[in-house]
């Protein structure tokens, strides 16, 4: 078998990127705006007012602009393939490896977002407040919360490895609390800005994984929350993601409206991914008996609409 050219593997590159799916999860929890400089800004304008009896002629209200800004971050993946992996790999190997390439790049917007919902009880988002806050206002919404502290005492708790985790019956019926916080949420105009909501998603740390799954799967566990999930999910349609960035998350967890047209995070891209190359002929071919195959991109993410996302802690 003749051995695979430096063009060869920048053509398995480029095939694999052209294909690569991404993660469902990302485009469910953030809008995607492209770029075209360093920064930047987003304003983020109030919402447009509710029909109203008309009753003295028309009562216009302006839109109020709150701005925030996110810098473009430069990042790369690069792989080192050396002349005699390409002269031996008769088993695809390497086309494995170009493909784990790709799909970085994808995760690479999972593991930006996911960083984003760690922080966010410290990141502060475009109305000056942290992301996840017990007072966010804006205009006549009153103070209100993406940040709730729920009481499951009255549940038993399952102990597993080192973590105590709460019963089935405990996650539903906190799952259930922060469904009914979103719908309660108001606009700057004082009206109520997610009752249309259906579709939810509860992110939770990877060993939260089973319970939150039976807690959405199974019929409800005692009295109590037979009033509050399994009746929601006749009505709203609720999926799990475990997220791998969450293990300092103990005892929380978040859930996220999916199905709104303002998400909680915002993704921006301002250059399309590179794909660069040090082959035959090159002075790294020449120092090192290998070939380089990287990948580059400018973006970055950053928070959006915090009113479709809760984070629950439970005590």
């Amino acid at each position: 078998m003749d051995k695979l050219t430096s063009r060869a593997v920048r053509g398995m590159l480029y095939n694999a990127l052209s294909v690569d799916a991404g993660i469902g999860v990302v485009d469910a929890i953030s809008n995607y705006f492209t770029s075209d400089q360093a920064e930047e800004i987003y304003a983020f304008l109030s919402q447009s007012p509710m029909l109203r009896e008309w009753v003295g002629g028309r009562n216009a209200k302006g839109l109020r602009e709150n701005n925030f800004s996110i810098r473009n971050k430069h990042f790369e993946a690069t792989l080192k393939v050396t002349l005699s992996q390409l002269r031996r790999d008769k088993s695809s190997q390497l086309q494995i490896r170009i493909n784990e390439l790709a799909r970085r790049n994808s995760s690479h917007w999972y593991s930006l977002l996911a960083a984003l919902l760690a922080a966010g009880e410290t990141g502060v988002c475009y109305d000056g407040q942290y992301f996840f806050d017990t007072d966010h206002s804006e205009g006549d919404s009153g103070t209100q919360s993406n940040l709730l502290s729920i009481d499951i005492s009255g549940f038993p708790i399952v102990t597993s490895g080192t973590a105590a985790l709460p019963s089935v019956a405990a996650y539903q019926f906190a799952i259930a609390q922060c469904v009914q916080q979103i719908v309660g949420l108001k606009d700057d105009q004082g009206e109520a800005c997610n009752t249309d909501a259906r579709s939810f998603l509860v992110m939770c740390p990877v060993a939260h994984m089973n319970v939150a799954m039976q807690a959405v799967a199974t019929p409800a566990q005692v009295a109590e929350t037979q009033s509050a999930l399994q009746a929601l999910k006749g009505k709203f349609s609720i999926g799990v993601e475990p997220i791998v960035g969450l293990s300092t998350w103990t005892a929380s967890f978040a859930v996220s409206r999916t199905d709104s047209n303002f998400k909680p995070f915002i993704r921006q891209q301002e250059t399309d991914i590179s794909i660069k190359t040090k082959g035959e002929g090159s002075d790294y071919e020449f120092d090192n008996d290998a070939h380089m195959h990287g990948i580059d991109v400018w973006r970055n993410a950053g928070y959006g609409d915090w009113k479709s996302i809760i984070k629950a802690t439970m005590v």
